[in-house]
């Protein structure tokens, strides 16, 4: 049985449309080029773009339309955007139900159909007509809202200037793409797109997110751990803003349907900034998520992140040993990478070896190994542990124990000499005992490799230039009066807002936290597998400030509010 291709050719050729040798020639620059035959027959000359059009009309037993002698209804036109008209040149005709009658120059592009039912939800009903007649009729149809669109991004374009901006190369696989980035610089989408990432600089902001909806795009930024929405922009402009960011993120910008994950470098006011991308397909588009990763205002510095001096004191000690284990725990966001970053620059020296496996890596140390977790080839935490483990390290950092492989490992890597540090997801110091316990390790392992644990939690940081005095609510009074440490002659602080802050009435954020460390006391507790709140009970009976405790310190100093403590804190029990 004849495939229709083969139908149609035999149609052109019986009513001499065309010769067998012309169609040949059409056939060979089709398998050397690429590309539509029917375009190919009639940019080639071999046959006229009507006759092609009849002989299409008899070969799929689908009547002819000719735009120029019918009326459509702009509203049924609206039902798909200008963008995707062009890029597939059709143009929606009429909708009747749930059927959408949509006019096309390739009727047998079978993908496009596809992709028109996903787009609109609705079955597709193809008529054939010209390329020519479409191209005009979207000139024509569409010619309001491209000015409505033009004037849009002029607007949002204006004063906008990329001098500031400029992307910085970092492999030579990425050659075209930089040279191609070069070249439309200029462009209204590169503007727009380099606005917003100079904005989440500027904003010392920590992700970046465009979320596209059914009509429009939401862009939002996450400052001091709290979203806050920058812009709404047309949903016309969404698809090109994730092109844009796949191509300097050298990612698959033909990919739709899958996620990927990249990065990206900038230099930003002489300052580089490193960008990790996020792209995840939803409903209405891809979603996209940048990660800010600005070096500059990274405090990678164990003395500057507003630990009490009695946390900082053990921090440093638990860090001198010359083998253990130091665990960070904590929701995500909460500040633990930093924290052990923060560790990693404290005890690094020439004399010592650092090996790192992260995922990602967020922030590239100078004099430190650091490997990148890779699972989709094999490269799991535990794979890259035994190998780092044959490099003879002085110092591991794990990005994070999520398994029981990983956990025992690195227990093992502890116990034979070297110093392991890594994350946990819990809630509280204590609770990282039991979770490690439930994951399957041993009670005599954990208290004969665990040095310290630090539970951390974020928490916004007052603007010192507008902060005003206040004094709270009894209720709040009596939540925080843990212990009697809020005296009458507390002097508490609220935000107010003013320019240096944005009229936020915060800036920055700095870290609540509660170490603990192992006694003899505890370990014992941990040798008889005792639960969670009786370890913690013997940890505060030895000088650990809990979370709660330890906000309150912050509150007292003026450095941050009630509510801001107790939102982060909200578990934390009352003490005995």
């Amino acid at each position: 049985m004849a495939t229709l291709k083969e139908n149609l050719t035999n149609i052109l050729i019986d009513n001499n449309l065309i010769t067998r040798e012309n169609l040949e020639k059409a056939i060979t620059t089709q398998k050397k080029q690429g590309g539509s035959l029917s375009q190919i027959l009639i940019d080639s000359g071999f046959v006229k773009e009507k006759d092609l059009v009849i002989a299409l009309s008899q070969g799929l037993g689908i009547p002819p339309i000719n735009l120029n002698k019918i009326k459509i209804d702009k509203q049924v036109v609206k039902l798909i955007s200008q963008e995707v008209a062009q890029r597939y040149l059709i143009l929606p005709i009429s909708q009747v139900g749930a059927t959408l009658t949509v006019a096309m120059a390739d009727p047998l592009n079978v993908f496009t159909l596809d992709d028109l039912k996903t787009l609109t939800s609705m079955k597709i009903n193809p008529v054939i007509t010209t390329a020519n007649d479409i191209k005009d009729a979207i000139k024509n149809y569409y010619v309001d809202d491209q000015k409505q669109e033009d004037a849009k991004i002029d607007d949002i374009i204006k004063d906008i200037s990329t001098a500031d901006i400029e992307l910085v190369k970092e492999s030579e696989d990425k050659e075209e793409n930089i040279s191609f980035m070069h070249m439309v610089d200029d462009a209204p989408i590169v503007k727009i797109t380099n606005r917003f990432l100079s904005d989440a600089v500027k904003l010392n902001a920590s992700d970046v997110l465009f979320e596209p909806f059914e009509k429009t795009t939401r862009v939002r930024c996450r400052v001091d751990g709290a979203l806050r929405e920058i812009e709404t922009l047309p949903k016309y402009m969404h698809e090109a803003i994730v092109s844009r960011t796949k191509v300097i993120s050298g990612l698959d910008i033909s990919e739709h349907r899958l996620p990927q994950d990249g990065r990206f470098k900038i230099k930003f006011q002489s300052r580089e900034v490193d960008f990790r991308i996020s792209i995840l397909p939803s409903v209405f588009g891809e979603k996209v998520a940048l990660r800010v990763l600005d070096k500059t205002t990274a405090m990678l510095d164990i003395e500057k992140l507003n630990f009490s001096e009695h946390n900082l004191n053990i921090l440093k000690h638990c860090s001198s040993f010359p083998h253990g284990m130091m665990l960070v725990c904590g929701p995500t966001g909460s500040g633990k990478t930093t924290t052990l970053y923060s560790i990693l620059k404290y005890v690094d020296s020439p004399e010592k070896n650092i090996v790192t496996v992260e995922d990602p890596v967020e922030y590239q140390l100078h004099g430190v190994n650091q490997v990148t977790c890779r699972p989709d080839i094999g490269l799991t935490f535990a794979a890259a542990l035994r190998s780092i483990l044959r490099q003879d390290p002085d110092i591991i950092m794990v990005g994070e124990i999520r398994d029981f492989e990983t956990l025992d490992i690195s227990i093992k890597s502890a116990l034979t000499g070297h110093m392991v540090l890594s994350t946990l997801h819990t809630t509280t110091a204590p609770g990282s005992i039991i979770r490690m316990l439930n994951m399957g390790a041993e009670p005599f392992l954990v208290t004969s490799c665990v040095v310290g644990v630090i539970a951390q939690r974020l928490v916004r940081k007052l603007c010192p230039k507008c902060k005003e005095a206040y004094k709270p609510s009894k209720a709040v009074l009596d939540t925080l009066s843990v212990a009697g440490d809020i005296k009458e002659s507390v002097t508490f602080y609220r935000a107010k807002g003013c320019p240096e802050c944005f009229n936020i009435g915060f800036r920055g954020r700095l870290a609540i936290c509660e170490v603990l460390v192992l006694t003899h006391e505890v370990k014992n507790l941990i040798l008889k597998r005792a639960q969670e709140h009786q370890i913690k009970k013997m940890a505060r009976s030895q000088s650990m400030r809990t979370l709660r405790e330890d906000g309150i310190d912050k509150i007292i100093a003026g450095l941050t509010t009630p509510e801001e403590v107790l939102k982060v804190t909200a578990s934390d029990v009352k003490a005995e």
